[in-house]
């Protein structure tokens, strides 16, 4: 089963130059959270894996990328060069995580079952989007509140969806 899991601010933003554009620390540590989880797999692009800047701590990472030539020297980390390649995590009863970047999210969102949303109430300049979607075909399973705290420069509040 794919999870997505993301941080979007207003319109529909998720990150410029190869990073993200605000500094949430209660977000990171929501993400650590729940990648720490279940399979303890993230699925994400090869931009995605290189603005990680290393290899996250006891998690497994599966690399989509178009690159034949992109290589990590590392056992914790699996380079796949297509989707048919995730169809054996599309379709496994444990939970795996993709975690972006925006091509990604669009490649793998018709096949995800569960969004862990972190809506960032603010307008940024970015270069990269979240891709548009039905919320008529999710129901809500958890929301927090607005949080409007000391720690973030901006509000936002947690949404976990699940595909009806």
């Amino acid at each position: 089963m794919l999870s997505i899991i993301v941080a979007i601010g207003n319109n529909n933003v998720i990150g410029g130059n190869n990073g993200l554009l605000w500094h949430i620390p209660e977000d990171l540590k929501n993400f650590k959270k729940i990648t720490m989880t279940s399979s303890k797999t993230m699925i994400m692009g090869r931009k995605t894996f290189e603005s990680l800047g290393r290899v996250l701590p006891e998690r497994r990472h599966i690399i989509l990328t178009n690159n034949k030539d992109f290589s990590v020297d590392n056992e914790r980390v699996r380079i796949v060069h297509d989707i048919e390649a995730l169809k054996t995590y599309i379709d496994s009863d444990d939970e795996y995580f993709v975690i972006g970047g925006g091509e990604i999210y669009r490649l793998l969102l018709p096949y995800t079952s569960k969004l862990y949303i972190t809506r960032v109430f603010g307008d940024f300049q970015g270069d990269t989007f979240f891709p548009q979607w039905n919320e008529n075909e999710w129901n809500v399973i958890h929301e927090t509140e607005i949080i409007n705290n000391d720690n973030s420069k901006y509000p936002y509040k947690m949404i976990t969806y699940l595909r009806k």
